[in-house]
């Protein structure tokens, strides 16, 4: 233990919501230490802060370790493949094709010289 001289501040970050398991999304605390802080010894809070340092480094590598899950399940999914375009071979039948030529005004091209 070390010598204090200032009373330790709350950790409270202004997030003051509870998640599952009644721990504060902002600071990592339960309800009654949220509730008892200004009640608690400089040796209590200590305590206080050090528990609140490992729920969060819990939080974080289950974060991690489901981030690693979910890119681990991604790439072992198979993409569907598109289907490929085959190109007509030259030994088979031609298809029908054609252009239709009505749209086509044949005196568009009188200004040209052929």
């Amino acid at each position: 233990m070390q010598l204090d001289f200032f009373d330790i501040p709350s950790p409270c970050i202004g997030i003051c919501q509870s998640d599952n398991k009644g721990y504060c999304l902002g600071c990592f605390r339960t309800r009654d230490e949220r509730l008892q802080w200004t009640n608690l010894s400089v040796d209590e809070k200590q305590k206080v802060i050090k528990r609140c340092i490992q729920r969060k480094r819990r939080k974080d590598a289950k974060k991690e370790a489901k981030a690693k899950q979910i890119i681990t399940l991604e790439a072992q999914q198979v993409k569907p493949t598109e289907p490929e375009v085959q190109q007509p071979s030259l030994l088979d039948t031609p298809r029908n094709n054609q252009l239709d030529n009505s749209a086509i005004d044949v005196d568009d091209f009188s200004d040209f010289d052929l």
